[in-house]
């Protein structure tokens, strides 16, 4: 009687090549999508801290512009107000003394320049920031987007002559808009985060009073 032998099919060569092309392409596959999924996620918690970051500096302005006052020289509490550059009189750490404050914007930060009296009398201010801490980073305020506009006592009845033109007259100001545009990749400009903020100038509505 006769052994048959038992014949087992296996994979051609080709079928082999086959599927490990498949699978190849299968992991490259995976490999790309779990690569943007990464990139993705990395961008948006970026932004997420950086938006974070820039709200707690449009805090900072708010709570030190609100308690805007005259400084301890006898100038009116607003020295000079522009499109992107702002500098007044508060207490910048509740000592009790007067310290200038010069917010302004600068490649792509918003920074705040600090600088305290002289210690005499009578009492005078240096002529320049005597620190500088950034408040902000990633901004990317566009020409027209101001960083800080300003309005008068007749607002918001009055949007004729609201916002005030700039170089303003910082006798008129009563309120002060903050207005920032956030993006830690300019190139992805559909995703900027815009933040804006209204600062009523609590001490100045006495002058309102003064005739």
């Amino acid at each position: 009687m006769l052994k048959r032998k038992k014949i087992y099919a296996g994979m051609t060569i080709i079928e082999m090549m086959t599927s490990i092309a498949i699978m190849i392409i299968a992991i490259a596959g995976f490999t790309l999508l779990f690569s943007r999924s990464w990139r993705m996620n990395a961008y948006t918690i970026a932004m997420g801290q950086s938006s974070l970051t820039t709200s707690q500096g449009v805090t900072t302005m708010v709570n030190y512009l609100r308690k805007v006052r005259q400084g301890d020289d006898g100038s009116y509490p607003i020295i000079s107000a522009s499109d992107n550059d702002l500098v007044a009189f508060s207490d910048y750490n509740k000592d009790g003394i007067t310290e200038r404050l010069h917010f302004y914007l600068q490649n792509k930060q918003i920074k705040m320049g600090i600088a305290s009296p002289a210690n005499s009398m009578p009492k005078t201010y240096p002529a320049g920031d005597q620190t500088t801490i950034v408040l902000a980073s990633s901004i990317v305020n566009g020409t027209n987007d101001h960083l800080f506009s300003y309005f008068n006592n007749n607002y918001p009845s009055d949007t004729v002559n609201n916002p005030v033109s700039t170089p303003a007259n910082v006798a008129v100001i009563r309120l002060i808009k903050i207005f920032i545009k956030m993006n830690i990749d300019p190139n992805k400009a559909p995703n900027n985060i815009q933040t804006e903020s209204f600062v009523e100038l609590r001490n100045l509505n006495d002058y309102d009073r003064i005739k």
